[in-house]
């Protein structure tokens, strides 16, 4: 994920860290009690337990429903991977939260693809009132007690194309643009030419439902984001016949991290990569999934628009 002022997320020095004390599993931040009443988020981030870092997967968020990502990581560069977490969210450290809900734990790769630092992330739905900085603990559901803390900085929009926006029509580079040459379409170990067929401009045109994914996986900068594309290719092979579109775009020039980002994705106006969307046949963004993501996650939204 590139570097964006969007997101300013907490993360506590390692050394300190243990100094005090599928998607359809994802619950809206209206679904689960509240904090104990009159505990601010700072008190419930001081309860006995081991203090770690947050660190973020996501970042584009505006007001409204948002997807949040992250892992928690623990002293000595440990993930922690409990099967959910409990996620609490307020306005500041010193409030007592407004909202809480459960975060659970997402596989984001398929078996014999590309591989990451982390094979799984916290994914959760969170509900974000206005503009502002927001602060959240999530909290690994089992087992000794653990509190990680981040905050979020929310824009009146989102940078890339939001829920509800038109989809950006652009020549996006295909098999029949590039005579057939996959290399130049792609930095992925595995490609799949499916993902090749149409650009986005096309899909539109043809009014066909399709899911686009931004991503680079040769040159991916986080621990997560690696195996983006052969996630969707599951995904597509796995809804293949149901009339659903799937197209990959690399994210620099030339496939060349030093020639900077690439016209498509400026085109988009994209923060980070990778970035995944999912267009309905009136060429609607009905999805979008910011960094790394499960098969579950996108099949569930893909098959939405079919």
């Amino acid at each position: 994920m590139r570097p964006t002022a969007a997101l300013i997320v907490v993360l506590l020095p390692l050394l300190a860290a243990a100094c005090s004390g599928g998607t359809g599993g994802v619950e809206s931040t209206d679904s689960l009690p509240a904090a104990p009443p009159g505990e601010t988020l700072e008190a419930l981030w001081h309860a006995p337990g081991e203090d770690v870092a947050v660190v973020p997967g996501t970042s584009d968020y505006a007001p409204g429903p948002n997807r949040i990502s992250f892992l928690i990581v623990r002293a000595g560069d440990e993930l922690v991977e409990r099967p959910t977490a409990k996620v609490y969210l307020a306005r500041a450290l010193a409030a007592v939260p407004f909202a809480t809900t459960t975060a659970t734990l997402e596989p984001i790769g398929v078996p014999g693809g590309d591989t990451a630092d982390a094979g799984n992330i916290y994914v959760a739905m969170v509900t974000l009132p206005g503009p502002g900085k927001y602060w959240y603990m999530a909290e690994p559901v089992g087992g000794k007690p653990i509190q990680a803390l981040g905050n979020i900085v929310v824009g009146k929009t989102s940078a890339a194309p939001a829920l509800g926006d038109p989809a950006i029509a652009v020549d996006t580079p295909t098999l029949r643009s590039t005579g057939g040459d996959l290399k130049a379409l792609t930095t992925s170990r595995l490609p799949d030419r499916k993902l090749y067929e149409r650009s986005v401009a096309e899909a539109l045109t043809a009014k066909e439902p399709f899911v686009v994914s931004f991503a680079t996986p040769q040159f991916c900068q986080t621990r997560t984001c690696g195996p983006v594309v052969d996630v969707v290719s599951a995904v597509r092979k796995r809804l293949a016949g149901l009339g659903v579109r799937f197209i990959h775009v690399e994210i620099y020039k030339n496939n060349d991290p030093a020639l900077g980002v690439n016209q498509w994705v400026d085109a988009w106006n994209l923060p980070t990569e990778p970035f995944t969307f999912v267009v309905d046949r009136r060429g609607i963004v009905r999805n979008k999934l910011e960094g790394a993501f499960s098969v579950a996650e996108l099949e569930s939204a893909a098959r939405k628009v079919r």
